[in-house]
């Protein structure tokens, strides 16, 4: 059994790695706004706090801000996403050129808004976040443009990281495209899905839903510690031959932080396949035997939408 302990040596590696690596992010790219002030009263009009901003900043989000952290691990990284031909569209521009990231990738659409989410602060306290958004699929156009800027994008990379927040950036033609492309040129895939389009990533290198997201594509609660949920998720994916689309029981469970974070890619990367054949192993010595088969009962009653 390989060491998986990640040691000081091999991060050190790992990073030197990035710094030669061409990473290309593809998927729902948003602009985070935090309005930041004071509470000194209740509205007169409504029974609702009165929020005095003294400040105000904004960052990149979705898989902006995964490619924001993937060139923080010194990759050269480019992000092919929608924006809109607005003021917040061209934030996430001036933030990608602000942090060396290249713009050039980027789509306009001008039919629909930058994705943001407005964060209202005070005292420490979110008091409430605004979401601008159209989450319908971008349009044929829009989505040939894309197609074709992820396929300039791809032409000499090293990995593509496919990251879906159900915003419309991803339709299946999307995906299919970029699956394809990585595919052709043996190229890792990493996926951070959402339940729309959760199965149709066939073939991915590492599929990383968080708790969340696993149970509502699945459509029921999962015992993810249970010795047949690692069988059954692989077997609805149907990962093609000699692909390594092998889940993590742990990391599953332990992602329900959000998991947006390339830090966690690039690890995950290199350890998560010793990983799940380390839990298999640990399955068999406490059996003594193989996993053989799906036990259905293994699955926790479904999912309420009460729960939900």
């Amino acid at each position: 059994m390989p060491e998986t302990r990640l040691t000081r040596d091999g991060m050190e590696a790992l990073l030197k790695r990035m710094a030669t690596t061409k990473v290309v992010v593809v998927g729902d790219a948003m602009l985070d706004v935090y309005l930041v002030g004071e509470v000194d009263r209740v509205s007169p009009e409504a029974p609702v706090p009165v929020v005095t901003v003294h400040a105000s900043r904004h960052g990149l989000g979705g898989a902006a801000n995964v490619a924001a952290n993937v060139a923080a691990l010194g990759a050269d990284c480019r992000l092919v996403a929608v924006v809109g031909e607005d003021q917040r569209g061209q934030s996430v521009r001036a933030e990608l050129d602000d942090l060396k990231l290249n713009s050039s990738f980027l789509i306009t659409d001008t039919a629909r808004p930058t994705t943001s989410k407005t964060r209202v602060v005070a005292r420490g306290q979110q008091m409430l976040r605004i979401d601008e958004e159209i989450e319908d699929p971008i349009s044929a156009k829009v989505m040939e443009k894309l197609g074709r800027s992820l396929e300039r994008a791809l032409e000499d990379a090293d990995a593509l990281l496919i990251e879906d927040y159900n915003k419309g950036t991803l339709v299946p033609q999307v995906i299919e495209r970029g699956m394809t492309i990585a595919k052709r040129r043996s190229l890792p895939v990493v996926v951070d899905p959402k339940f729309k389009n959760f199965f149709a990533y066939r073939g991915a290198t590492v599929f990383k839903p968080n708790r969340r997201e696993l149970e509502l594509a699945m459509g029921a609660a999962l015992d993810l510690y249970a010795a047949s949920v690692g069988p059954v998720l692989v077997d609805f994916l149907e990962p093609e031959e000699g692909s390594h689309a092998d889940l993590t029981l742990k990391q599953a469970t332990d992602a329900q932080r959000s998991a947006n974070t390339a830090t966690d890619v690039a690890f995950e990367v290199t350890t998560l396949r010793p990983y799940y054949e380390q839990w298999l192993a640990e399955h068999d010595r406490r059996t003594g035997a193989g996993i053989s088969g799906i036990d259905q009962r293994r699955f926790l009653p479904r999912v309420g939408a009460d729960e939900k």
